[in-house]
């Protein structure tokens, strides 16, 4: 009996000071915050409040998927911001000249891959840095948005309507939009290769040391491309979301959204060195940025500019936080 007691404790403490710590304090967190907003604004832990969470972030919430893959790896992709910008401009000057939306969305989803791809194959095979590539692909691909249009483009599409308009119903007073749907099933999929597959397993093999990842046989390589590949993947997704959020396409749409992306993915417990981190923390980092905007809102007298002050200093607290468990494994 004593040593079920001691064995219990010791996985208790393990389980503080692994490498879960950072996602249990970004949960803990949630909750805090969340209850701080509760016990000060009337109406805000009702359920709608709670679903708009999903329905307002969950372009985000792929975007920071993707986002997890790539860091996971120790790599980093500032590129998506301006990839999730392309996919709204493909897809609203595509409706406009009636395409149907099977074709726009796949046109979308194959260019955004297609540039996650050849991001991955110059990181790779040219040896650069990836803050220098993905800061090129940025570039280019802010670049082509204006090169489709300089202005903003509305898009009227039956069926992208009806995407941005319905609402399914999970109980009265409270439903959730289409997105979320496709959010959750995304996360589900990162969930299962990250954790279930060969891939996922070389994805952290390689963060936690690459050359080492190449001695145990693994297929280095490829699993590098192959993340970016999801990451613009991840970012297509986001933008055809997005699409159905706002009905447009604008060439300055998600100005900053990398930054929104890595930050959720940080705050959510995934090392920038990479090697640790989960997908799930990914969400709850997400949720937390969506609960201080909530809070803000509720606020109203606060600029909307607070929302990214705080996240700064989140994101700092918890840049520390990793240096200081990374340092105690040494």
């Amino acid at each position: 009996m004593t040593t079920l007691v001691s064995t219990s404790a010791r996985r208790g403490r393990d389980l503080l000071g692994s490498r879960y710590t950072p996602v249990l304090v970004t949960l803990g967190l949630l909750i805090l915050v969340f209850a701080a907003g509760a016990s000060q604004y009337r109406g805000f832990a009702s359920g709608q409040v709670i679903a708009n969470l999903f329905v307002d972030n969950a372009f985000l919430i792929v975007l920071a998927v993707g986002m997890t893959f790539v860091i996971l790896t120790g790599g980093i992709d500032l590129s998506v911001g301006s990839v999730v910008a392309l996919s709204t401009m493909i897809a609203a000057s595509l409706a406009r000249a009636g395409w149907p939306p099977v074709a726009i969305i796949l046109v979308v989803l194959v260019t955004t891959s297609t540039l996650g791809l050849l991001v991955g194959l110059v990181i790779h095979y040219f040896e650069i840095q990836p803050f220098i590539a993905t800061l090129a692909a940025m570039f280019l691909a802010r670049g082509l948005c204006y090169v489709i249009s300089l202005d903003s483009i509305s898009i009227t599409e039956p069926w992208f309507t009806a995407m941005a308009q319905t609402r399914i119903p999970l109980a009265p007073g409270l439903s959730i939009s289409p997105s979320v749907i496709v959010a959750a099933v995304v996360v589900i999929v990162a969930f299962v290769v990250l954790h279930y597959s060969r891939l996922g397993r070389t994805v952290y093999a390689i963060g936690g040391g690459e050359h080492s990842a190449m001695l145990m046989g693994l297929a280095v390589p490829r699993t590098k491309v192959l993340v970016y590949v999801i990451s613009g993947l991840c970012s297509g997704i986001a933008g055809i979301l997005f699409t159905f959020y706002t009905l447009s396409g604008y060439s300055l749409t998600a100005v900053g959204m990398e930054l929104d992306a890595i930050a959720a993915v940080v705050i959510g417990g995934t090392l920038l060195t990479g090697g640790y981190g989960f997908v799930l923390g990914s969400l709850i980092g997400v949720l937390l940025l969506g609960v201080i905007q909530t809070i803000i809102s509720f606020e109203g007298t606060l600029s909307s500019w607070w929302t990214k002050i705080v996240i700064g200093s989140l994101l700092l607290v918890f840049i520390v936080l990793q240096r200081l468990l990374t340092a105690r494994r040494r």
